[in-house]
């Protein structure tokens, strides 16, 4: 079995984080209070807005992962008497209606087949006058990447909530260009940081549509905003986690060194040589054609291709034999499709040579 340092995540799930974003973890502990830890925050945020692609203000890393992003994206804006519209692609866009259903909203539930984008032009006529309007941009469960742009300029009155958790770094996400209120991401993903913060950018707009008190206490942006954008006394809402802190604001640096045109080319151009490999080879790609992400790549799995051994257990192989970590498919594609991820420091060309290598030496 490979040592568990040799690990080379190429799953959906944490990629391998940036070296430098590791080493801030390590960094010395100061107060949530600490001016040299507020300054920090403040950096953080500000390199945020960059990768974001906005000049919304109240933009910070919501103390969790991406559910609780996206949990802080919907239920401060969205309660009972509310209406949402949310295009559903696969397993996350089915979360995001689960969690406006628990906070009261209606759901216009607009569903479209796994793998394929969301269309704007179904998006919008679902309702004439919704709260909001919601969709996962990259939909990690399929490999699927969805438009925001059609849906930005048209929307009129409501809100736009936008699923960024495996787009943030990877694809382009332009907020302010595509006419996005709210829009909520995770770290793990091409950022190249470890799970445990979740990216959230609010406009103006959406700001002077929080509810008095949302149904979070801990996720009430009304409590947390002082703290983030230092609007007066910087009273604190909840204890930041300050190593996670560190951690992403190093992350940031990385990408923003490299250049985030360079960091989103490099990811192309990982995806491209992993998509095109593949299709050589005799697999299927899952997700349409000209509509797919390159930093997750779902693919189907042919039949009989490695012999007795069950997508599992080939899975299971290349994680023993060569260290390489690739994820199943969920719901009813699970067994049928993998979902290979090539992101953040994960993203460089040997590892994909190294996967197509171990996909060629399994092969019957």
């Amino acid at each position: 079995m490979s040592p568990l340092s040799d690990r080379i995540l190429m799953g959906p799930g944490p990629c391998n984080p940036y070296p430098e974003a590791v080493a801030a973890l390590g960094r010395p502990m100061l107060g949530h209070l600490d001016p040299e830890f507020i300054a920090v925050l403040d950096e953080t945020n500000q390199r945020l807005r960059t990768v974001f692609g906005t000049t919304n203000r109240l933009t910070f890393p919501v103390s969790g992962t991406g559910s609780a992003g996206m949990e802080a994206a919907i239920i401060n804006v969205l309660g009972p008497g509310d209406v949402v519209v949310i295009g559903v692609n696969g397993v996350f866009g089915n979360r995001m209606c689960d969690v406006a259903g628990r906070a009261g909203a209606e759901v216009v539930r607009v569903d479209f087949d796994w793998g394929t984008p969301v269309d704007a032009e179904r998006l919008l006529a679902a309702h004439p006058n919704p709260t909001a309007i919601a969709m996962v941009q990259a939909e990690t469960s399929t490999g699927a990447l969805s438009p925001l742009a059609d849906i930005g300029a048209n929307k009129g009155d409501a809100l736009f909530i936008v699923d960024c958790v495996t787009s943030l770094a990877g694809t382009p996400v332009e907020l302010d260009a595509n006419n996005v209120d709210i829009a909520y991401s995770g770290t793990q993903k091409c950022l190249g940081v470890a799970p445990g913060l979740a990216p959230l950018s609010v406009s103006d707009r959406a700001i002077e549509r929080i509810k008095p008190k949302p149904q979070s206490w801990y996720l009430d942006l009304n409590m947390i905003a002082n703290y983030v954008t230092g609007g007066g006394a910087r009273a604190y809402h909840h204890t930041a986690p300050i190593s996670m802190i560190f951690s992403i604001h190093a992350g940031l640096a990385v990408v923003l060194d490299e250049g985030l045109d360079n960091a989103i080319t490099r990811h192309r151009r990982c995806g491209t040589m992993l998509q095109d490999g593949l299709e050589k080879r005799g697999f299927e790609l899952f997700a349409t054609e000209g509509f797919r992400l390159p930093q997750l790549t779902s693919v189907v799995i042919p039949e009989g291709r490695f012999g007795a051994l069950g997508e599992g257990e080939v899975r299971r192989t290349m994680l023993d034999r060569y260290g390489i970590e690739v994820g199943g498919g969920l719901g009813d594609f699970a067994g049928k499709i993998w979902r290979i991820g090539c992101m953040g420091h994960t993203a460089r060309e040997r590892n994909v040579a190294l996967l197509l290598a171990a996909i060629d030496e399994l092969s019957a």
